[in-house]
């Protein structure tokens, strides 16, 4: 600030570190969890090649398991299978914000947490809005309880570009978009260091 000739120098603000990325769910699989109804699990698929940095999984048909994976040349869409490969597979569950898409998520994150799929590590839930505006009390109780099963839930925006089967460049993404994306980085990178000891 200046006052005439004099100048007062004003302090500078000191900045709040970043806190590390804490699991808000289920780190690991647990010993008590049964196994979901054959009916009811995941398909598996033996996956060769070079590895993604992780797998964007669809527990359902429409996920958008897909669009996420075009923004991310480094990740790939698994097809709706868990990605069983040599080395261990880092997964993002992906479901949409509806009650079925949830209850599918549930059913997925079960299976993890049964201990049955050893070489899998899930990383989190993204929750993909199936419509524009605010989530129904309802749906955002149960994608609580659901997101409770996985180390990491986040909730994807509504794209409306995605609605016409457009794609849509991670820098033209909205604000809040783009902070999940991040952060969903940042709970991978833990989580396969993680997997790596």
């Amino acid at each position: 600030m200046t006052l005439g000739t004099d100048t007062i120098d004003e302090p500078t603000p000191v900045l709040p570190e970043v806190p590390p990325l804490l699991p808000t769910g289920a780190t690991r699989p647990q010993l008590s969890v049964p196994q979901p109804d054959h009916a009811d699990r995941l398909p598996r698929r033996n996956v060769a090649g070079k590895e993604p940095a992780f797998w964007w999984l669809g527990v359902h048909g429409g996920a958008g398991e897909t669009s996420l994976a075009r923004l991310n040349k480094n990740t790939k869409p698994a097809g709706h299978h868990w990605p069983v490969t040599a080395a261990g597979s880092v997964v993002v569950l992906v479901a949409r914000s509806n009650i079925p898409g949830l209850r599918a998520a549930r059913l997925a994150a079960t299976e993890w947490a049964s201990r049955s799929l050893p070489r899998i590590q899930v990383a989190g839930l993204v929750v993909m809005a199936d419509a524009p505006g605010r989530l129904p009390k309802d749906i955002r109780d149960f994608s609580r309880l659901v997101g409770g099963g996985v180390p990491h839930m986040w909730h994807f925006p509504w794209v409306d570009a995605w609605r016409y089967g457009h794609d849509i460049a991670a820098k033209d993404l909205p604000k809040e978009a783009s902070t999940t994306l991040e952060q969903v980085h940042l709970a991978v990178t833990a989580t396969a260091g993680l997997t790596a000891q």
